[in-house]
């Protein structure tokens, strides 16, 4: 089993929702990501969503726009965010790591090239939102030579029949994007978001995590009725943009704790 389906299992028999942090590598601080994912593994987050900042994030709204350029500023390649990877697992993160990267650093830095360092850095995969399955042929051959998951995303628009050929290409688990639009926090979640998770259930019995709106732990409690797993992006950064360097770790870890429902031991 990858470390992203054992972590999983485990959650399942333990009945408890994934809570995956997105967190922008480089942001605030070059190397910020060194004490912030730690912390937020400690405090209960199950899997992390690193993002690999980009000039360009189309889908992503005003707040993680923010992160990147920030990131960008502070010198943040995709080399940085791998090497940032292994220093992680240095550090003893047992946690799933995946980098989120939109298409062109990933090309330019080179396909296999980067599937091979970032397994031998010990990531567990992609998560490439630009990227339609019609053209993930080269890199998920190369995530699959070298162990790794490519993340496919099922939006409320999918129809039936797409939703089924992408869970055909889909491992390690399917990001379900809980409403249109760019990321950002929402107040409440989609009306439809249980419909469109029944329709993705219908197709894969991957584990299905929501993302894009999360900010409150309603959200995460609501996801995790119909779900396996719960991503925050937007609201975790807007929390640590008023944070200082040295706050910044334990501010990320009770805000998981929030987002959780539980209570530093």
């Amino acid at each position: 089993m990858s470390r992203i389906s054992e972590t999983f299992a485990r959650l399942r028999a333990e009945g408890r929702v994934a809570l995956m942090p997105y967190l922008t590598v480089g942001f605030p601080e070059r190397e910020s990501a060194l004490a912030l994912v730690p912390a937020m593994e400690a405090a209960g987050a199950s899997l992390f969503e690193l993002g690999v900042p980009f000039s360009d994030p189309l889908a992503d709204g005003a707040t993680i726009q923010r992160s990147a350029q920030r990131a960008l500023a502070n010198g943040i390649t995709l080399a940085d965010c791998i090497a940032t990877t292994a220093q992680l697992r240095e550090r003893g993160v047992r946690a799933p790591l995946l980098l989120m990267g939109y298409y062109n650093p990933l090309l330019r830095y080179g396909l296999e090239r980067a599937c091979r360092d970032l397994a031998a850095a010990g990531g567990d995969g992609w998560i490439v939102p630009d990227m339609p399955p019609e053209e993930a042929a080269d890199l998920q051959l190369a995530a699959q030579a070298n162990g790794l998951d490519l993340i496919m995303f099922v939006a409320p628009t999918t129809p039936d029949e797409r939703i089924a050929q992408i869970a055909q290409r889909a491992s390690g688990f399917i990001y379900v994007v809980a409403l249109t639009g760019v990321t950002g926090a929402r107040q409440s979640m989609a009306a439809n978001l249980d419909a469109v998770l029944a329709r993705v259930r219908r197709a894969s019995d991957l584990p299905l995590v929501v993302g894009f709106g999360i900010s409150q732990p309603e959200h995460v409690a609501e996801v995790a009725r119909s779900a396996e797993g719960a991503i925050v992006g937007s609201a975790l950064i807007a929390h640590l943009e008023h944070q200082t360097p040295e706050a910044a770790p334990e501010a990320a870890a009770a805000f998981v704790r929030t987002l959780l429902g539980t209570t530093a031991e």
